[in-house]
C-alpha cells in the first residue's frame, strides 16, 4: 500500500492515520466520524485520507 505520508497541501504528517482509518470504516463507521475521532481537522488532509486508492496491486500486474 502506497499512502502519501504528508498532506500535499499543508504538510501535515498522515501516513499513520489511514491504516486506523480503514479500519474503523470496515468495522461500519461512518468515515466522517471516524477522520474526526483520528484528530483529522483540515479539510485538505480528510481529502488525502478520504480519497486514498490502493492502486499498487494493479499496477504491479505491468511490471517488467
Amino acid at each position: 500500500m502506497m499512502v502519501p505520508v504528508r498532506c500535499f497541501s499543508c504538510g501535515k504528517v498522515i501516513g499513520s492515520i489511514y491504516e486506523a482509518f480503514e479500519e474503523k470504516v470496515k468495522k461500519g463507521e461512518n468515515p466522517e466520524k471516524a477522520l474526526d475521532e483520528l484528530g483529522v481537522k483540515r479539510y485538505c488532509c480528510r481529502r488525502m485520507v478520504f480519497t486514498q486508492a490502493d492502486l499498487i496491486d494493479d499496477i504491479m500486474k505491468y511490471q517488467r
